[in-house]
């Protein structure tokens, strides 16, 4: 039951983690006027994925150095997000370890 809730939190992680992706993509495609914020759908899909990473990324913004036009943000985001996952893979790790102790002994 553990590593169900433990599969399910990585996997919000892993969708969270391309959700920045998008979201990146889609600001800089709109940004260099490739893509039309004109356009109901594409605004609506723009939109949806500000809405999404917006707040995680809001206090990253906050407290980066400003690099002018540069946004580092949604990297310094992916890097938190990995290491994330990489700690609930310890933490599943050592408690099945423990788990298995007292049948080892």
């Amino acid at each position: 039951m553990i590593s169900v809730i433990f599969w399910l939190a990585g996997e919000v992680l892993w969708l969270y983690t391309w959700a920045v992706i998008i979201a990146a993509v889609l600001s800089t495609l709109t940004s260099f006027g490739v893509l039309d914020s004109r356009n109901r759908v594409v605004w609506t899909f723009c939109d949806f994925f500000y809405r999404v990473t917006e707040p995680a990324l809001r206090p990253i913004r906050k407290r980066m150095p400003d690099l002018g036009g540069i946004d580092l943000s949604p990297l310094v985001l992916i890097l938190l997000l990995l290491a994330a996952q990489a700690v609930l893979r310890h933490i599943e790790a050592a408690l099945f370890c423990l788990c298995l102790a007292p049948l080892l002994i």
